[in-house]
């Protein structure tokens, strides 16, 4: 076996650094050369940044190695939290000899937690470091085979930590400054990074909301309100944010991951730095960037000027930060898979402590064994088939001079459908074309005849598909891009439509096959009345619960919509 599959680094056997301690009876992970008590670096405190002063914090070589009883929660000891003393008692020779060869055999597994961030899982006190937020009504449920699911990553504007005092508002709960949808396909191919702009405007549902205290509230909805106050405001808590983002994108939110200023900082430090590339140099007086033309390696502080800097690249807003977070996020994922990352003990247990320290998520994932499974279902997404797109947007209309955004009418539903029907925006086009095109030529020998002239069209259109807005979305789309300057929004159906229904006469044949062709209907959604309809009269069209988007075909496989994205293997330089 070579160094490399035994997890060795810098002539380091594992099995070298397991050192039984006389005092506990149990082996124990030491990172320095030797056998001996290693003197372990200051670690930085969660809440303030900054180092402790006095005797030296708990070391790695002090805690006790996994297999060991677990501690309650809530057992802590000092300042900060630490694993009882281990109450078993030694061992023989042969026993602790099968210990040895068990963990150097592989169990000191890597991982990917939270889409890219390798750690060891050695230390059970990491257990202790994960703050967990219990939303209400979040289902609990593990990661099923077949089954994609969707991960929201929050980022909130919180000034936590020391030398945070200079970034967002100085009274801030804690808003959802930086907001990224992961979905993972069912098939663990491929997965989608989708960011929402924290200026979108949008509708915050009614929710209720777990407070620090236990209670629970009811917080009223909101229309038209900024996306990022669906975090904090009026005492909302990431429930509330998931319930947001599933009223947008018609997509359940399965788990939360939230982290702060310092989670920047503290992962970036422990990788080693995240590579990043600028076309021009930045002095940014406001964040305190400073770089050089060309690419640059950064962590800490400036890692985190770097993500929230606006002045320095595009036209300054807040969507052209989000492109460089993307371009961040994928060189970060690049480095945390890298051999240099995995195969260094050090590294890895430094990413461990951060990436703990950092996170605040949902009970379903709130744990380093519910982590682990969330790492497995993603170890193997090649960083080619991760992308990361944006939430298409308009101008907010309702602002004279716009500085909102709202979902773009057309381009917006699309990519909520492709999502929903688990389609990459990378790896499966064509698979996903082909099928589509067989299907339309099977279609199209339902749909002979002449076809009207789309000004010609005229049609009511119905929302029985349960989604909010889909009639208004799909006017826009067949007047704005279609030319079907006769269709009308008549609102609701009067109840709910199992599939989408296209009613016409006798003579309006040419006007059904026409938009059956534009929506991509089957025959089957198309429903003939027995007599002639009158001059002027428009079909009915019923959106169903099978209307997947405005131009989105109701028949076959949605397409992966052309959208700007970046691929998480591609260095791209920040303009």
């Amino acid at each position: 076996m070579d160094a490399h599959s035994r997890g060795r680094a810098d002539d380091i056997d594992p099995a070298d650094q397991w050192v039984l301690n006389p005092r506990t009876g149990n082996y124990e992970l030491r990172l320095d050369h030797s056998a001996g008590q290693s003197q372990a670096p200051a670690t930085t405190h969660r809440s303030t940044g900054s180092v402790p002063a006095g005797p030296p914090v708990e070391t790695p070589a002090a805690a006790p190695v996994p297999g060991q009883r677990r501690r309650r929660v809530g057992e802590q000891g000092g300042g900060g939290r630490q694993p009882p003393a281990s109450r078993r008692r030694p061992k023989g020779g042969g026993a602790r000899k099968k210990k040895v060869l068990l963990w150097t055999g592989g169990a000191m597994a890597f991982v990917l937690v939270g889409g890219g961030t390798g750690a060891y899982l050695i230390y059970q006190k990491l257990d202790g470091n994960i703050s967990v937020i219990d939303p209400v009504g979040a289902e609990s449920k593990g990661f099923r085979k077949g089954e994609a699911f969707n991960v929201l990553v929050i980022g909130t504007d919180k000034r936590t930590g020391e030398g945070n005092a200079g970034y967002g508002d100085n009274d801030s709960p804690g808003h959802a400054d930086t907001t990224i949808l992961f979905h993972v396909s069912k098939d663990r191919t491929n997965a989608t990074a989708l960011s929402i702009p924290r200026d979108l405007m949008t509708t915050i549902p009614e929710c209720e909301s777990r407070q620090p205290d236990g209670k629970i509230l009811t917080i009223p909805g909101q229309e038209k309100a900024r996306f990022n106050v669906s975090l904090g405001q009026d005492g909302r808590d990431p429930g509330c944010t998931m319930r947001t983002v599933k009223e947008l994108t018609g997509l359940t939110v399965d788990h939360f991951m939230m982290v702060d200023f310092n989670a920047v900082k503290e992962l970036t430090t422990a990788v080693g730095g995240v590579k990043v590339c600028v076309e021009k140099p930045v002095d940014d007086p406001k964040s305190h960037l400073k770089l050089p033309a060309g690419e640059s390696v950064v962590q800490g502080e400036q890692a985190l000027a770097f993500v929230r800097t606006r002045s320095s690249f595009g036209n300054k807003s807040d969507l052209d930060r989000i492109k460089i977070q993307q371009q961040f996020l994928s060189s970060m994922i690049r480095q945390l898979k890298s051999s240099e990352t995995l195969t260094s003990p050090t590294k890895l247990y430094g990413l461990a402590q951060a990436a703990t320290n950092a996170l605040t998520v949902d009970k379903g994932i709130g744990s380093l064994s519910k982590l682990q499974d969330m790492a497995g279902e993603l170890s193997g997404i090649d960083t080619k088939n991760i992308s990361f797109a944006t939430l298409p947007v308009i101008d907010n209309p309702d602002e004279p001079k716009p500085i909102t955004v709202v979902p773009h009418p057309t381009q917006a539903p699309e990519l909520f459908a492709a999502l929903q029907n688990d389609v990459s925006l990378t790896e499966v086009k064509k698979k996903a074309q082909d099928t589509k095109n067989a299907q339309a030529q099977a279609q199209a020998k339902l749909l002979q005849g002449t076809r009207a002239e789309a000004v010609d069209v005229r049609v009511d259109v119905y929302n029985g598909s349960g989604v909010r807005g889909a009639a208004q979305s799909t006017i826009n789309w067949l007047q704005n891009e279609q030319g079907v300057n006769r269709s009308t929004n008549r609102s609701n159906a009067p109840e709910k439509a199992a599939r989408t229904t296209l009613a016409y006469a006798p003579n309006q044949a040419d006007q059904a096959r026409k938009l059956a062709d534009m929506m991509g209907l089957p025959a089957t959604a198309l429903k003939p009345g027995p007599q002639d309809a009158a001059p002027r009269e428009p079909m009915t069209l019923v959106l169903g619960a099978d209307f997947k988007g405005a131009g989105v075909p109701v028949n076959g496989p949605v397409k992966a919509p052309d959208v700007v994205k970046v691929e998480a293997d591609k260095q791209v330089c920040a303009k």
